[in-house]
């Protein structure tokens, strides 16, 4: 079992990035698959979430509105749409599998974004 995030970058203060969490062993639309980001000096937070059963997403506050997340099952991939992005926007982007415990069983290895104003 393997996720490996991609997508990151450079970006400027209002602009758009996709990021993209590709699964290896086993199929996205068997688990629900989220988004956390840890930026310099601060704890990792949750982003967003796609479940697993009826494609209910849940988004922090903090990008409501600007961020989309998505699942494609034909490429196995759960995707992150930001949009309208802001300096605290800033962070290294990981990826990460519920297992059936509820726990977070699996990382991506995390992908940067930073924001230039």
């Amino acid at each position: 079992v393997q996720l490996q995030a991609f997508g990151g970058g450079s970006v400027q203060s209002g602009g758009s990035l996709r990021l993209g969490c590709a699964a290896f062993g086993f199929t996205v639309d068997g688990y629900a698959i989220g988004w956390f980001r840890q930026a310099p000096g601060k704890e990792r937070e949750g982003v967003s979430c796609f479940s697993r059963d009826d494609g209910t997403t849940l988004y922090a506050d903090s990008v409501k509105g600007r961020f989309t997340i998505s699942r494609d099952i034909a490429e196995n991939t759960v995707y992150l749409q930001m949009n309208s992005v802001k300096s605290e926007d800033t962070a290294v982007y990981y990826c990460t599998r519920v297992g059936p415990n509820e726990e977070f069983d699996y990382w991506g290895q995390g992908t940067q974004v930073t924001v230039s104003s």
